[in-house]
C-alpha cells in the first residue's frame, strides 16, 4: 500500500513544484546578496521519521534548518576553487535531467536514447574546443574522475606494451610518470589506480613559470633509455594558469613512445577565445584530455568530460568493460558508455551541458571567457596600483595570485577576515614558497562592479 504522504504528494505535484520554483527564483534573483561563506554550524541532527512528514513539510523543515546557511557559491563573488555558476539554460537542463531520470548508455535507443544525447553533447564540446572527432568523450563527475578515466586507459596501454593486461592481472611493474606540476587530483588518481602517488618523476619547471621545461623533459626521456612512459601535462596550472609547450611536446611525441595526457580542467576553455586559443595550440595531438564542465561551462556540479583518442578504444573497453554480465551485452559489439567509463549507473549529466551550449553557442561562451579574463586583468591592475597588496605573477588568463606588501603581516589571517565579511570568497595558496591568496574568475555573472566592491572591502579589512 502506498505511503499516505507519497500518495498525497503525487496529487500535489503542481503545488510542490510551484513552491520550489518560487524559492529557486528568490535565490537566483538575490544570489549577489548571499553570504559567500558561512561561519554557522548545523545544530544537532534529525531522527529518522517512521511515517515521514510529506514533501511540503519537509521543505519547511529544510528552510528552517539549512536554507539560510546555504552560501552563494554559484554567485558572482565566489572566487575560490575555480567554481563556476549555473546559466539559466543549464538549470533548465538539470531540472529535466532529474525529472526524466535516465541512465545514458547506448546510442541505439535500446532502453532509452539518452546515450545519444550524451554523444551529441560531446560533439558539441569538441566543436567548442576546436578538437577533432577522433576522440571518444564521456561525462563523469569531475576532473578527478576524468583524470582517473584517462589514466586508467593509459595504464592499460602501458601494460600492453609490456605484454601485460593490468585490468585483469593487476599492476605488476612500476610505470614511469613524468610531470612538472601535476594537480592534486592527478596525484590522487595515481594512488587510486595503484600506479602510486609517489612514483612521479618530477621534471623541472620552465624558469619563472609553472610549465614544463622542455629541455629537462628531453633529458628525463633520455634517462629512460627508450622505455615507454606517461606524461602528465598541464593545461592551465592552479596558480599562474601556465600551459606546457604543446607544440614541443607534439614533436617529442612523434619521436618517443609515451601516453600524453593533458589536465585542462578549466584552462581548456582558452580554446573558445580567439584571443587566448594560442595557449592550447596543438593540444589535439594528445592521447587524452580532461575538461571540467562545472567550472567555465557554468553547469551544475558533478559535470566533467574525458576525451580519449579513438585509437585507444580497445584499451578503454578492457579497462571498464562489464565482461561478466551477459544481460548487459557484448562490450565490443556496440558503443556503450557502460563499457567505456567507470560508473554503470550514471545521471544524464550531458543534458545541462546540451541546453547551455545550444542556448548560448560559441559566441556566448567566447564572451564569457573573454569577460572573465578581462576582469582578472582589471583586478590585477587594481592590486598593482594598491599600496597594500602585491600581485605576485603576471595574469595569464583568469586566475591571479597576490599577497600583502607588508610581509610582516599574515596573509592567512587577512584572508580569514576577508572571507568573514561574506562579500567575497578566495582561497589560500603557496607561490614560490610564499603564503599567498588566489582569486579565480569563471562565473558568468561577475562584473567590474563586483571587482570594485571587493577592492573596497579588502581595503577595509585590517
Amino acid at each position: 500500500m502506498m505511503n499516505i504522504h507519497l500518495r498525497k504528494d503525487l496529487t500535489q505535484l503542481s503545488k510542490l513544484f510551484d513552491l520550489i520554483k518560487s524559492q529557486s527564483l528568490d535565490y537566483l534573483h538575490h544570489i549577489d546578496q548571499r553570504p559567500t561563506s558561512s561561519q554557522s554550524k548545523v545544530v544537532g541532527h534529525m531522527e529518522m521519521p517512521d511515517e515521514g512528514i510529506g514533501a511540503e513539510a519537509t521543505l519547511a523543515l529544510f528552510n528552517e534548518r539549512f536554507e539560510k546557511l546555504i552560501v552563494g557559491s554559484s554567485g558572482p563573488r565566489y572566487w575560490g576553487y575555480v567554481t563556476g555558476g549555473t546559466t539559466p539554460a543549464a538549470i533548465m537542463g538539470d531540472w529535466l535531467a532529474s525529472v526524466y531520470d535516465q541512465n545514458p548508455q547506448t546510442l541505439s535507443g535500446v532502453g532509452d536514447i539518452s546515450g545519444a544525447i550524451e554523444a551529441e553533447t560531446i560533439k558539441l564540446l569538441l566543436d567548442l574546443f576546436n578538437l577533432p572527432y577522433d576522440f571518444i568523450g564521456g561525462f563523469v563527475t569531475g576532473a578527478t574522475m576524468s583524470n582517473f578515466t584517462c589514466l586508467a586507459v593509459a595504464r592499460q596501454w602501458w601494460g600492453k606494451l609490456r605484454g601485460k593486461d593490468f585490468a585483469k592481472e593487476g599492476i605488476s611493474e612500476t610505470i614511469p610518470i613524468l610531470s612538472a606540476s601535476p594537480h592534486s587530483s592527478v596525484v590522487k588518481t595515481l594512488a587510486l589506480l595503484g600506479i602510486g602517488s609517489q612514483n612521479i618523476i618530477m621534471v623541472a619547471q620552465q624558469e619563472h613559470t609553472e610549465s614544463i621545461s622542455v629541455q629537462d623533459l628531453e633529458d628525463k626521456i633520455g634517462a629512460l633509455n627508450g622505455s615507454p612512459f606517461i606524461l602528465l601535462s598541464s593545461g592551465g596550472t592552479v596558480n599562474r594558469v601556465d600551459y606546457d609547450d604543446y607544440t614541443a611536446i607534439k614533436s617529442l611525441h612523434q619521436k618517443h613512445r609515451f601516453w600524453w595526457h593533458i589536465d585542462a580542467a578549466f584552462g581548456g576553455f582558452a580554446a573558445v577565445s580567439k584571443k587566448y586559443r594560442h595557449l592550447v595550440a596543438d593540444w589535439e595531438y594528445a592521447d587524452s584530455i580532461t575538461v571540467d564542465c562545472h567550472k567555465w561551462l557554468n553547469v551544475p556540479y558533478e559535470s566533467a568530460v574525458c576525451f580519449i583518442k579513438k585509437s585507444h578504444r580497445m584499451c578503454q573497453v578492457e579497462s571498464f568493460q562489464n565482461s561478466d554480465a551477459p544481460y548487459l551485452g557484448d562490450p565490443l559489439a556496440q558503443f556503450n558508455y557502460l563499457n567505456l567509463l567507470p560508473e554503470n549507473s550514471r545521471r544524464l549529466k550531458a543534458l545541462p551541458a546540451w541546453f547551455t551550449l545550444m542556448a548560448y553557442g560559441r559566441q556566448g561562451y567566447a564572451a564569457i571567457v573573454d569577460q572573465c579574463a578581462a576582469l582578472a586583468l582589471y583586478f590585477g591592475q587594481q592590486l598593482k596600483d594598491s599600496d597594500r597588496f602585491e600581485l605576485l605573477a603576471p595574469v595569464t588568463l583568469n586566475n591571479l595570485i597576490f599577497s600583502l606588501k607588508d610581509q610582516n603581516k599574515d596573509p592567512a589571517l587577512f584572508l580569514l577576515h576577508l572571507n568573514q565579511t561574506n562579500q567575497v570568497f578566495m582561497t589560500p595558496t603557496i607561490y614560490q614558497g610564499r603564503q599567498s591568496i588566489r582569486a579565480s574568475f569563471v562565473n558568468w555573472r561577475t562584473t567590474r562592479d563586483d571587482v570594485d566592491l571587493v577592492m573596497r572591502v579588502m581595503q577595509g579589512v585590517s
